[in-house]
């Protein structure tokens, strides 16, 4: 009876709360940790599915890329190579995640207290964030949960990996035995090294067949205009965007950077106009996205001036033909404002592009052409590089005319007023209100274009799954994008698509209030950060070139403070779940619905991740106190620093005897390291990248606090010896997290 309960409340209660579940591991040693393992200093043995046994320390390990000296860069911080052989267990990584040999240990152990199958069992096991409740955790739910969680844990065999579970309430909670998790975790991470953290497996096709390859992401992100500042919800989706590239990369998919950028478009024309007028060649070469800027902002308050006369015509016309009176004399003098007005003039130049005028096309290449140069400049400031520079113009014709066409033999468009639109509100999708295809010249908008460019993508590519890192602002042309896109036939390419969405900045300016450039932004953040490192004189003295230092400080500050934020979508569903939860017994109808709404809207994966905005606060992000950028570099500074007083070969510390790592701070700090790949791959279902610096805050706050206790210099030879084993995998853990950020970890 209790094992009917267990495993129906098992399921129900994984169904709603998704545990920590990875994909099919090609690792030749995931079967369970046998029991009853003799106690020794001698790491226990792991038995593998044909009954080999294998050295939990000794068992082959997989080939690694190596870093250099130099930063790395994202690629190299993977395993590159996946085991042949399919796991005993269908989540199973022990190769790349060191905890995952605990899991399979305690669903075995589980499974003989129980009478459970141990596959089932060992995808029901969680991991927690928090070590007071334990290393791994079993809820139970279902009739009397905790009659049945006593029950397993009074016939729970005895083990030296994992202490006797504890009963909390419909829980299970598992502590690791820390001289075994010590000697496997801390091993691990001195053999990956810059791949701890990594999983090529997840990425396959098939991971009962490597041979078949990776899967493809491609991402698209940044997305500058030519000729338009860098500005705040650029840096947003850059930083975001690069995240997720790195994340993907080191969970083994294909990735395809493309950056799509603004280049297309009436503007440009008005931009030639205007640099016929005001442009420079010398300042074009010197600085072509500032001058193309200073160029439009001043065609744009040309044409604001020459509207105010054609405006008021038009509505004397308006007034007149309201009241049928003859307006011939009105259109005529209208008739030579608007033909010379620079707003027409950008139109005919932008439409002679579209027919392929090489004159025109050849000053909008150079433009293009020295604006991406410069963007590469700042990208690599940004530890970001792009596969593909694409953008608007890139879009063919004939797949815009195919798109069209597409559009049309469905149904989905119809003419209004001689242009030619969808009505979405026709197709079940009133929401999404009514969207122009092609405009009354018969040029197309940037709908039918961007229909055009994600079948080309699926055609040229082929990927797997497809995100735009793109503002909030743009959430309903994505919508509308997404639901065209289905409605012309492509309803499997829509289903691959998502929008990461996210708010802007509020606040952001120069200290001088100018234009919102990135690089203005970044040469300001990287003065302040000067400043604020030369009130500690002494330290200063001690940096090499603290300019340098200071500018990638100033970097980190901006980043860290970007991808603090989470998104506002998780909270509210929660928020929603709980009150629904306590309220629903005096309004059970209303809040039973928006418990259903709030679940089916977390967790369908047609819904679109928003990130929160957050205010630029220069003070905040560039102080050494508290979880910020400066704090996070200044505590991989500190790790650092030890490593090099301790005069240690870190090829040495592969003899250490970790077995004499037993104060709680060194556990707690080994148990929170063990952590790291669980941490990587649930990020990667929520692409938050405030779960990553959590994690790392976290970390710092623990190495502060261990310091003092855990001293190297003036410690015994063989306790200096394990002390800095464990420090060099928390540094390495720390440089990994930051690795993924995009962050340049300074040494000093």
């Amino acid at each position: 009876m209790h094992q009917q309960l267990l495993r129906s409340s098992l399921t129900v209660y994984s169904s709603i709360f998704k545990p920590r579940i990875g994909i099919s591991s090609f690792s030749s040693y995931c079967r369970v940790l046998p029991r009853n393992l003799g106690r020794s200093r001698t790491p226990p043995p792991y038995i593998d599915r044909r009954g080999t046994t294998l050295s939990l320390t000794t068992a082959t390990r997989p080939v690694l890329t190596m870093a250099s000296d130099a930063i790395p860069s994202i690629a190299s911080l993977s395993i590159q190579s996946v085991s042949s052989e399919v796991s005993s267990y269908p989540n199973c990584y022990p190769a790349f995640n060191p905890v995952d040999k605990y899991r399979a240990h305690i669903a075995e152990l589980v499974a003989e207290a129980s009478g459970l199958e141990p596959a089932f069992v060992y995808t029901k096991i969680l991991w927690t964030n928090m070590l007071d409740k334990g290393d791994l955790i079993l809820p139970i739910k279902g009739k009397k949960p905790q009659e049945i969680a006593a029950d397993i844990a009074a016939k729970f065999p005895k083990s030296d990996l994992i202490e006797p579970p504890v009963v909390v309430g419909a829980h299970l909670q598992f502590f690791y035995s820390h001289r075994p998790m010590t000697e496997n975790v801390i091993r691990s991470i001195l053999a990956n090294k810059d791949a701890y953290g990594s999983n090529p497996n997840v990425g396959l096709r098939d991971q009962r067949d490597a041979s078949k390859g990776k899967k493809k992401l491609v991402v698209e992100f940044s997305s500058p205009n030519i000729a338009k500042p860098f500005h705040a919800g650029h840096l947003r989706s850059t930083i975001i965007g690069g995240f997720i590239a790195n994340l993907y990369t080191i969970l083994g998919w294909e990735v395809l950077k493309i950056n799509y950028l603004g280049d297309w478009g009436k503007q440009y024309g008005l931009l030639a106009s205007g640099y016929e007028k005001y442009g420079s060649e010398e300042e074009l070469l010197k600085d072509p996205i500032n001058h193309l800027f200073e160029v439009y902002v001043k065609i744009n308050q040309d044409v604001a001036a020459q509207e105010g006369p054609i405006k008021e015509l038009k509505e004397q016309i308006k007034a007149k033909k309201e009241k049928n009176e003859d307006v011939t004399e009105l259109e005529k003098q209208l008739e030579p404002l608007v033909d010379a007005s620079y707003d027409e003039q950008a139109r005919r130049y932008f439409k002679s592009m579209e027919d392929g005028d090489e004159k025109a096309l050849e000053l909008w290449r150079r433009f293009r052409d020295l604006s991406i140069d410069k963007y590469k400049q700042t990208y690599a400031r940004l530890n970001i590089d792009f596969d593909v520079y694409s953008g608007e113009s890139q879009v063919k014709d004939e797949s815009i005319k195919k798109s069209y066409k597409a559009m049309e033999n469905a149904g989905v468009s119809e003419s209004s007023e001689g242009a030619v639109i969808i009505d979405f509100a026709k197709h079940g999708a009133k929401k999404l209100g009514k969207a122009i295809v092609i405009r009354k010249d018969g040029t197309p908008l940037y709908l039918t274009r961007d229909i055009a460019a994600i079948v080309e993508r699926d055609d040229e590519y082929q990927f797997d799954k497809m995100i735009y890192v793109v503002a909030a602002q743009q959430e309903l042309h994505l919508a509308q994008l997404f639901k065209t896109t289905e409605l012309v036939g492509k309803k499997d390419l829509a289903n691959r698509c998502e929008h990461i969405s996210f708010g802007m900045v509020r606040g952001m300016s120069t200290r001088k209030g100018t234009v919102k450039f990135l690089n203005d932004i970044l040469k300001d953040v990287g003065e302040k950060m000067h400043e604020v490192m030369q009130k500690n004189q002494a330290k200063y003295e001690q940096i090499e070139d603290p300019v340098a230092t200071a500018d990638v400080l100033g970097i980190t500050s901006v980043m860290v403070q970007d991808m603090s934020g989470k998104r506002l979508f998780l909270f509210f569903s929660f928020l929603s779940f709980f009150l629904s939860f306590f309220l629903s017994f005096f309004l059970s109808f209303f809040f039973f619905f928006a418990l259903f709404i709030a679940i089916w809207r977390e967790f369908n994966p047609r819904n679109r991740r928003k990130i929160n905005g957050y205010e630029f606060n220069l003070e905040n992000m560039t102080s050494f106190e508290g979880d910020t950028g400066p704090y996070l570099q200044y505590a991989h500074a500190r790790v650092c620093s030890v490593t090099r007083k301790a005069e240690i070969n870190p090829e040495e510390l592969g003899s250490a005897d970790l077995s004499l790592l037993t104060e709680s701070h060194a556990v707690d700090l080994v148990r929170l390291l063990a952590q790291w790949p669980d941490v990587v791959f649930n990020a990667s279902k929520t692409l938050e990248p405030c779960t990553i610096l959590t994690y790392l805050f976290r970390m710092t706050h623990m190495l502060s606090s261990g310091y003092d206790v855990l001293k190297v210099v003036g410690s015994e030879p063989e306790v200096k010896m394990a002390r800095m084993a464990l420090y060099e995998s928390a540094r390495q853990v720390l440089h990994n997290g930051m690795r993924l950020l995009g962050l340049n970890p300074v040494k000093r």
